[in-house]
């Protein structure tokens, strides 16, 4: 078993990886110059940690700290304009990749959170924005409505996963088996939701109905 650390770590970068990657596929489809694929890519990857770090004071910035971030995330994203013209099966690799990017930045969000001494609700809180803000950046500036708000559940993924791997610490399990078991419980979680189209009850008001 890898140490916990490493075992984050390894996560993170295949989060940072697969956020990016998901920036370039939507950039793409708004036929972006490269400047702005890799831009994108950046800021889907790195920016729901960034908003998490200053909402909970928490500095100097990952990509400030680690200025090599911005290059692993602006490369993957080039790296798949290439990879792109291979793939046939965009739609599915989108939401596979966003998937796997949710659910672990979801489970470092709450680590950060917890290393900080927070309450576990600003915990799972911090997950969840962690988690879900990089997409949502991503999809407002491609003038797409985001995967957050599209029926098949996101947010409740993150809170899940969020709620399983701060139970886990709680409860004093070993940290890699958490991490392991919360990684594997929250992506599987959404690739059903996207799989079954579970969905979260609508409110519908339509005032000429009255």
């Amino acid at each position: 078993m890898f140490p916990a650390d490493t075992l984050l770590l390894i996560l993170s970068f295949a989060a940072y990886i697969a956020q990016a990657m998901t920036a370039a596929l939507a950039a793409g489809r708004r036929t972006m110059d490269w400047v702005g694929v890799a831009l994108l890519g950046a800021i889907t990857a790195l920016g729901g940690g960034s908003l998490r770090d200053v909402l909970l004071g928490h500095y100097p910035l990952s990509w400030v700290h680690d200025p090599y971030l911005l290059g692993l995330t602006s490369g993957a994203a080039l790296l798949t304009i290439a990879l792109a013209r291979v793939v046939h099966h965009f739609r599915l690799m989108f939401l596979v990749l966003d998937a796997i990017g949710l659910v672990v930045f979801s489970i470092l969000g709450c680590d950060v959170a917890i290393k900080l001494g927070e309450p576990i609700v600003i915990v799972v809180v911090a997950g969840m924005i962690t988690g879900c803000a990089g997409g949502v950046l991503r999809d407002v500036l491609c003038n797409d409505v985001p995967l957050l708000f599209r029926s098949e559940l996101y947010a409740s993924v993150s809170v899940v996963t969020s709620a399983i791997y701060v139970g886990g610490q709680v409860s004093g399990v070993a940290h890699a088996i958490v991490t392991l078991v919360a990684f594997a419980a929250g992506l599987t979680f959404r690739l059903l939701a996207i799989r079954f189209k579970w969905e979260m009850p609508k409110f519908v008001y339509d005032r000429d109905a009255h």
